[in-house]
């Protein structure tokens, strides 16, 4: 019953809370970062892959649309 347990608990992080940190520090850093920032964000992309897909028909950080002042 331990072995599922940690199991599920593993499979959780991988697959929810891991990705969802990624994404978070993706959003802050996408524009600011360093040469080698940048390869361990593409790292961290190829790495956490399966839950980046689980998590983006959810989660949007595109862009908010700018306010035109005419």
């Amino acid at each position: 019953m331990v072995v599922a347990l940690l199991y599920l608990v593993l499979a959780g992080a991988y697959l929810l809370v891991v990705p969802a940190a990624v994404l978070l520090y993706l959003k802050f850093r996408w524009y600011v970062a360093s040469s080698v920032e940048r390869t361990f964000m593409y790292f961290l992309v190829f790495l956490f892959f399966p839950g980046l897909l689980l998590l983006s028909p959810v989660i949007n950080y595109r862009p908010q649309p700018r306010k035109i002042q005419v």
